[in-house]
């Protein structure tokens, strides 16, 4: 089975793994966590009843008792996890994936993430070594309909949206669940009916073409601003009212509006985050932390630092209290409530976004490499070389800062590529500096 990653158990169904596989998860996961009840929330992939009906008997032969959320988002399981003392959870998702993949995002106690280095690598020894003894008493699986409770808890983040003109799509995916519960009929809304195979595109926002219908909308609609969903409803991403995509880690800094202003204290970004974001941060009076990628390592880091919130280039945001979970939905409410005030006082979505944005960036660039430390290693030297660092960070590959200019370079976790991004002051001095980076680089693509 090729299913176990870093952050998560996910890839193509009936490839990648199958319903036997995801039966001895199910079987094992109770022992793990140290657990007697699973809280079990599931995607609307054709896949996924499937998956969820091998899952619960591997839960209940195990002696457990699944609670069964049914459809749902997975920061409805996040918070659910949390809220009702579960000890485990499992969201049945590929998220952003095409509709051939599914997978598994598990969590224990506090809602925290199960990555590959904090127990997902002892049930991949689990499932692939010990002996399956079903008990003789099978558990149950208890329908747990929670869902008016956790739209009561969003509903305190309802923005006013009145006057605003809004494009909104759900890509056939969980935010079609939920979201008029919060906006009723005011957005012009793309798919925004459930449908696990995806007709319209892929429900990945972060590649532009996903995005592109989304685009034509607010340009043709003219609209203050557009929102698009991934699958699952963890990630949402916006365009401004010119049809431009919005780097997702910019709102990091439009946050600051509603968090900040009353509280000082610290905030969360990824690796790959601009620099413009630490530096409106502080404006604000508060700090910024950098840390690694994924809500498997920024969910904890949030927690331990009592972070106010934090973000991602990918597009998850993270709230304390979202118990230091990620939720589309939120960020989405959030956001629009902080974008309605700033058009009432007569400043537009790219106008806010240009006083944030200070710097020309390439966008993450991936190339295929497979001697990624060697190759990462010789962009460290060459350019430390020749310039002396400002701020040097060697987890999750190198982020390296100078004076006018930084980069960042990390391995894929599971493909042969470098992903690599960078910004500086000028566009002129960007490009000079991607020049060199194609130059050393060229030196170790692999076909």
């Amino acid at each position: 089975m090729k299913a176990f990653h870093a952050y998560d158990i996910r890839g193509i169904y009936e490839q990648d793994f199958n319903k036997n596989d995801i039966y001895k998860i199910g079987f094992f996961l109770p022992e793990l966590l140290k657990t007697d009840k699973v809280l079990v929330g599931r995607d609307v992939r054709i896949s996924s009843p499937e998956i969820f009906q091998s899952l619960c008997e591997g839960i209940t032969d195990a002696g457990a008792d699944v609670y069964n959320l049914g459809l749902s988002t997975t920061p409805m399981v996040y918070y659910n996890t949390a809220k009702h003392g579960f000890e485990a959870s499992v969201m049945i998702t590929a998220s952003h994936n095409p509709k051939e993949y599914n997978g598994l995002k598990i969590s224990r106690h506090n809602a925290l993430p199960v990555g590959y280095d904090s127990g997902l690598n002892e049930l991949e020894r689990l499932v692939h070594s010990e002996t399956i003894r079903p008990l003789q008493k099978k558990s149950k699986v208890i329908e747990f309909n929670v869902l008016n409770d956790y739209i009561l808890f969003l509903k305190r983040y309802m923005p006013d949206i009145s006057g605003m003109k809004i494009g909104l799509d759900c890509s056939n995916g969980m935010a079609a669940l939920i979201i008029k519960e919060f906006l009723n009929d005011t957005p012009l809304y793309l798919f925004d009916t459930l449908d696990g195979s995806f007709p319209n595109h892929e429900a990945n926002p972060l590649v532009q073409e996903n995005v592109e219908a989304l685009k034509n909308l607010v340009s043709r609609e003219k609209c203050d601003i557009g929102i698009i969903f991934d699958g699952d409803a963890d990630r949402v991403m916006f365009v401004d009212e010119n049809a431009k995509f919005i780097s997702p880690d910019l709102m990091i800094a439009v946050l600051a509006h509603y968090f900040l202003p009353n509280e000082k204290g610290i905030v969360l970004q990824d690796i790959r985050t601009s620099k413009a974001v630490g530096e409106y941060i502080a404006k604000f009076g508060s700090t910024m932390h950098t840390w690694r990628v994924g809500r498997a390592y920024a969910s904890l880091k949030l927690r331990e630092i009592n972070g106010i919130y934090g973000g991602e280039l990918a597009g998850h945001y993270y709230f304390r209290d979202f118990y230091y979970s990620d939720s589309g939905m939120m960020a989405c409410l959030i956001i629009l409530d902080i974008i309605s005030k700033m058009r009432k006082n007569g400043i537009s979505a790219s106008q806010l976004i240009a006083n944030i944005a200070s710097y020309a960036n390439s966008g993450e660039i991936n190339f295929k490499i497979t001697q990624k430390t060697e190759a990462m290693d010789a962009l460290k030297e060459y350019f430390t070389n020749k310039e002396e660092p400002t701020t040097f960070f060697d987890f999750d590959g190198y982020r390296i800062e100078f004076k006018e200019w930084w980069f960042n370079v990390r391995p894929s976790n599971t493909e042969p590529y470098l992903r690599f991004l960078a910004e500086a002051k000028t566009q002129d001095m960007l490009d000079d500096k991607l020049n060199a980076v194609y130059t050393i680089l060229n030196r170790y693509y692999s076909d």
